[in-house]
Parts: C-alpha cells; structure tokens; sequence
C-alpha cells in the first residue's frame, strides 16, 4: 500500500493528474506487476478504512493537507478502489468463477466516490484525469459484465419477449447504467462555473468522447444529439475546441463526423471526418482506419472521385473492402459493383455504410451510359472544313443495350420504360447537383 500512498502525496504535492490517476488504475504498470495483488493484501475489510485514512492524512511524512470534507472523499474513493482491486484478483484466481457484475458494481462505488467529491468537496480541476481513468474502466467493465451476462445465460423480466416488442432490450444492462454514470460526469464538467483556468470544463471533450462510444455500442446513435446540442448551447462559456488535447478532439471531430454521416449530411460529414484524418498521428494505423472507412464513401458521394491506391495500400482490410467497388465503378461495370457489395455487405452493415456504398451504383451507371456517349462517335460535318461534333441524340435502345450488357441480366431483358426511367432520373440528379453548385 506504500507505493500507492507515496505516488498519491507526490501527486498531490506537484499538482500532477496523470500520476494521480495511476494510484487508483485498475491494471497495475508494467514495472510493478504486482502492484494490486500488494496494495489489496496490505489490509482487510475490518480496518481498510481506518488504514487509508492513516496512510492518507495522518501519516509521520504527510506533507499534504487537506479540509475535512476533501480528506474523508479521497478517503472514500480509494476504499472503494480497494473493494474493486478484490473482486479484479478474485477473477484473476479464478476466472471460471469470477463476476464482472461484481467488478463493475464495486467500481460504479469508486465513480461515484469521485463525482461526489468534485460536487460536494472541492477536488480541484488538475485531478480530472482520475474522472478520466474511472468513466473508461466503467464502461470497459460494463461491457464484460453483460457480455459473462449474456454468455451465462442471464435472464431478464422481459427475455421471452425481446425478440418481438424492442429487440436488444435488456441485453447491456450494466453498459445503459454505465452511460448514465458517465452522463453525471459530463453534467459535472459543463456545469462547473470556475474560471477556466481552475474549471473542470477541460474534461468536457473526453467525457464526451466516452458517451459517443457508450451510445454506439447501445445502438443509441440519437441520444448523441442531445450532447451536441448541450456543447453548443455553452459554447460561449467553454475554452476553444483547438485548446484542447490534440487526442481529444480527433476523436470528438471522428465521432461528430460519424453522426453527420448516418444522418445524410455528407458535406458537413466530409469536412469533420478530414480535420480528423489530418490531425490524426501517423502511426495511429487503426485510428486513421476508422476515420477511413466513413470519409472514402462521404467522398465518393460529394466528388465522385475514387480513392487511390497509394491511400489504400497501408490498410489491407480497406484495399478489400473498397478496392473492387472502386473499379467496378472506374469501368461501368454494373453486376461487379453488385456482387462486390454483396461480397462485403455484412462488413458494410456493420459499419453502417451499406446503404451510402450502394449509392455508388449510380456513379458506375454514369460512367456507363458516357461510354455509350463517347461510342456514338461524331454527327457528319454540315459545312465543310467544321469540326466534327459528338452525336447529341442518342437511342434509347442503345443505352438499354450497354446497360444489359454491364448489368450482366441472364434473360437479356430489359423493358425501354425502365431504361427510360433509368436515364430520367440520372438527367434529374445531374440537374440538382448543377443547381446546388450554382446555388453554391
């Protein structure tokens, strides 16, 4: 227990939060293994209490000092911390037989400790990152505790009705409660009124990055909104986005993008998924990834242009996924559009991007009908020594046969008044996106 309290009075006497968030992480460093395993066996449940509050406060080398109310709230969150540490060796011991339940329960205590100590005793804003290191590992054991759930078998009050009233009802329990934890920690950091130089606001950002992950793994994309309107209604009162950690607002503006995406706005999306990916470190391969996989369909969608290869060659998985859609459209071919897409479509639903990818198929058909533009050659001259000039009437019969013939149909068949509506729809969306440029 010594180490932790002697980090814990160097943290506090130098005012450093990333040392103090250390004394209460719950997977040891790499240099002391065995840091846990020590701190928990250096008491018992009988006079843990009594232990922390002598290590803390009232030890001989104490140099720290602090009010009443201050002290008896670290006192608090690191015997919750000590509680946690249990349940984490007793799964350590015995895995089989270890409850995530009970991990996540014992650190939702250390959370709460924490938020009650900002709200009621004064914890100052320098030691944010422990609000930092309690919201992740609330949700990382939130996760694994419905996940044992679900592996288990565990069985809700609804379980035999899932299926055909509300679907996922019931099955992240621990994830649902965990978000509404984190949502006290984002209320906790907006509604701080210190000036900002001492305001817990500087934790705003990361709070929110957590409860954009918690939402998507809820499938709960929506209540996203509600944050952002949140942000923006104090916008006035916060520090500027470029003030915070670069980190920060990579994963804010990747998010924020994402959210833009799934509601059709890809202009808005394009701009805030590229901030990302040129603020992006280099070596953050699977970070860059994701941004990726969103910004490659805002971008063919908004220039009709096809990525490259060089951007595509450092991620194979992408180079699969998006590399035969993009020469599928590059060459007008309609039915290996179709088959690629039906080839990664359990990846694309995944990632929610099916349905923009297959928007796609109208670039390919694009292209296709151009060609049969470029093949109708040029009308005869009707003066002599004129330029020649591309033919401006075209069959519809041609168009319906390059379209057969791309499309690959097994019957040969295609009807002129489906053709036809092919051809009206792409002159409609030709016409609207000239008018939203000229609108520009």
């Amino acid at each position: 227990m010594e180490v932790i309290f002697r980090d814990f009075k160097q943290a506090q006497l130098i005012g450093s939060g990333p040392l103090l968030s250390t004394t209460i992480t719950p997977i040891p460093p790499p240099t002391d293994p065995d840091r846990l395993n020590n701190f928990y066996r250096g008491s018992n449940s009988f006079s843990i209490q009594s232990d922390i509050r002598y290590g803390l406060l009232h030890h001989a080398n104490t140099d720290v000092r602090f009010s009443k109310a201050e002290g008896t709230a670290w006192v608090d969150v690191y015997v919750a911390y000590w509680k946690t540490v249990g349940e984490l060796l007793a799964i350590e011991d015995a895995p089989p037989k270890g409850d995530w339940t009970r991990v996540y329960e014992a650190w939702k205590e250390v959370a709460n400790a924490l938020i009650k100590g900002y709200s009621s005793a004064g914890f100052p804003s320098w030691t944010l990152p422990c609000l930092y290191i309690a919201g992740r590992y609330l949700r990382i054991f939130a996760i694994k505790a419905d996940d044992q759930a679900r592996t288990r078998g565990a069985v809700t009050f609804n379980a035999g009705y899932q299926d055909d009233v509300v679907g996922g009802f019931g099955k992240n329990d621990k994830l649902e409660d965990a978000a509404r934890v984190i949502n006290r920690i984002f209320t906790l950091c907006i509604s701080d009124r210190a000036p900002l130089e001492e305001s817990r606001k500087w934790g705003l950002y990361y709070t929110t990055n957590l409860l954009f992950k918690t939402y998507f793994k809820l499938n709960s994309i929506g209540l996203s909104k509600n944050i952002l309107r949140a942000l923006q209604a104090s916008k006035t009162d916060m520090p500027p986005l470029d003030a915070f950690p670069k980190s920060h607002i990579v994963t804010f503006k990747y998010y924020v993008g994402v959210i833009l995406f799934l509601e059709e706005d890809y202009v808005k999306a394009e701009q805030n998924l590229t901030d990302a990916w040129r603020m992006c470190h280099k070596d953050a391969r699977r970070n860059r990834e994701l941004i990726l996989t969103y910004l490659i369909p805002c971008h063919l969608l908004t220039t009709h242009t096809l990525p490259a290869s060089e951007l595509l060659d450092p991620y194979p998985r992408l180079r699969g996924l998006f590399g035969p859609l993009g020469r599928c459209i590059k060459h007008a071919d309609l039915a290996g559009f179709d088959a690629a897409l039906a080839a990664g479509e359990n990846e694309f639903v995944k990632r929610r991007i099916y349905l923009t990818l297959e928007r796609g198929r109208d670039i390919a058909l694009r292209n296709l009908l151009r060609k049969v533009f470029l093949a109708g050659g040029f009308e005869a001259a009707k003066e002599e020594g004129a330029p020649p000039v591309r033919r401006t009437r075209i069959a519809v019969a041609e168009f319906g046969a390059a379209i057969r013939l791309g499309s690959r149909a097994e019957d040969g068949r295609l009807e002129d008044d489906e053709v036809e509506c092919l051809l009206a729809n792409m002159i409609y969306k030709v016409r609207f996106i000239s008018l939203l440029h000229t609108l520009e």
